[in-house]
């Protein structure tokens, strides 16, 4: 298991620590103590008991949502958040991975239609330029709350009766394994941080100053023959990536 704890306790070179670091060093292990779910104290409570200004304490609080400690919710206060979801990388469905976690996976269909490949989309899945492909966008969830927003993209020849037998809720890559006999055997990712568009921070229940997790890929079958495209959102405070390395 990686350790959590930043590289030398986040003490500068200079050796004078922040006022609103050593408060938020403070809260999370508070926030251990009172355990998932529980609310923080009133914020002039903390800061009473941290010596500090309410305006260092916010800043602390600040950056323990974004990290994904803590969750706000309009109207009712700050709680203390379930851990962050931690998939692996590679070719596993998004159901299998959740589930392995303990959290109940589902999906919510948004978009769900057959376009015309572009020039570079048509290049990427090996089709011809005039070729129509399937576009499904869904939001991804753990025990229902939002994730991350999936947007995949394939051949609509190869593919032709997905959006027929495909159920809202299930897992696309067993739909695709045992409705069309196609298993993926290899993928190329790219993982990026961005922020996300208002509609996409929208369709996720997100903060459009949340930092995403973006991630591209290109899955291939056991012949080399590119089967999709996908492009998957990831809130950065409620999930995270592991792999195993080996030199």
């Amino acid at each position: 298991m990686l350790a959590s704890r930043p590289v030398r306790e986040g003490v500068p070179e200079h050796g004078r620590v922040p006022k609103y670091f050593t408060v938020k060093a403070r809260l999370v292990s508070r926030l251990a103590e009172l355990g998932e779910g529980a609310p923080l104290p009133a914020e002039r409570e903390l800061a009473a008991e941290y010596a500090v200004s309410r305006a260092t304490l916010r800043q602390a609080i600040s950056e323990l949502i974004l990290e994904g400690r803590l969750s706000s919710q309009q109207g009712r206060g700050t709680f203390v958040a379930a851990p962050k979801l931690i998939q692996p990388l590679g070719l596993v469905s998004y159901t299998e991975a959740v589930r392995t976690m303990g959290r109940e996976p589902s999906r919510r269909i948004v978009t769900a239609e057959r376009v015309p490949a572009t020039p570079v989309l048509a290049g990427v899945l090996g089709l011809a330029p005039d070729a129509e492909v399937i576009h499904l966008e869904r939001v991804l969830l753990a025990d229902g709350e939002p994730i991350g927003l999936e947007s995949t993209y394939l051949s609509a020849g190869r593919f032709a009766t997905l959006l027929d037998v495909l159920a809202p809720g299930a897992s696309l890559y067993r739909c695709m394994r045992e409705e069309f006999g196609v298993e993926l055997a290899e993928a190329e990712e790219q993982i990026e941080t961005v922020l996300a568009s208002p509609r996409e921070a929208a369709l996720l229940g997100a903060n459009p100053a949340l930092p995403m997790l973006l991630v591209h890929r290109v899955s291939h079958d056991a012949a080399g023959t590119p089967v999709e495209q996908v492009r998957s959102l990831f809130r950065g405070d409620r999930i995270g990536f592991r792999t195993r390395l080996r030199g």
